[in-house]
């Protein structure tokens, strides 16, 4: 497995405009590409580029290893500047902060690639912005940029993504 050095950075705030849904884990790669085309044509009939690589920015994973868990998310695009969203398409924003990242390959490696982050974290004392709640964990800002995809190369083992999780 391909991943990266961890590492602490601060980020602006991240507008982006997404459609966000409650999904099992093991619903959700089938979701992200929909996700992903349908916000895409939302913004190119509203004249807006988007302002880098699709996210998936998860407001609640669950605690349990369980594929019929269910993760809140949001997939879509980050903005240039705010949009106003529709009954379907949320416009929010990541805050700004700090938050520790790494870059993995393979979009098999996901799983494995959050438990690095969260280990090292717990390693070098570093807490996540982030609260219990029923469902799970919630969390102020974490998110998975798909750095690159089908477009670049058709082979899903070869995709880069970054995540980064904010924190306290």
């Amino acid at each position: 497995m391909k991943i990266t050095e961890p590492k602490l950075e601060n980020r602006e705030a991240l507008p982006y405009a997404g459609i966000r849904s409650q999904v099992s884990m093991q619903d959700l790669p089938n979701i992200i590409p929909q996700h992903i085309g349908e916000v895409a044509e939302w913004l190119g009939q509203q004249g807006i580029e988007p302002a880098g690589p699709p996210i998936i920015r998860y407001y609640v994973c669950p605690t349990v290893a369980d594929g019929a868990a269910r993760v809140d998310v949001a997939v879509g695009w980050p903005v240039a500047k705010s949009v106003t969203g529709t009954d379907r398409i949320e416009a929010d924003a990541l805050p700004a902060g700090r938050y520790a990242s790494l870059i993995y390959t393979g979009v098999e490696n996901g799983v494995p690639a959050n438990g690095v982050l969260i280990e090292w974290a717990r390693d070098n004392h570093i807490a996540w912005n982030s609260r219990d709640v029923e469902a799970g964990e919630a969390f102020a800002g974490r998110l998975e940029h798909l750095l690159d995809g089908p477009d670049d190369d058709p082979n899903p083992s070869n995709w880069k993504t970054e995540v980064a999780i904010m924190t306290a």
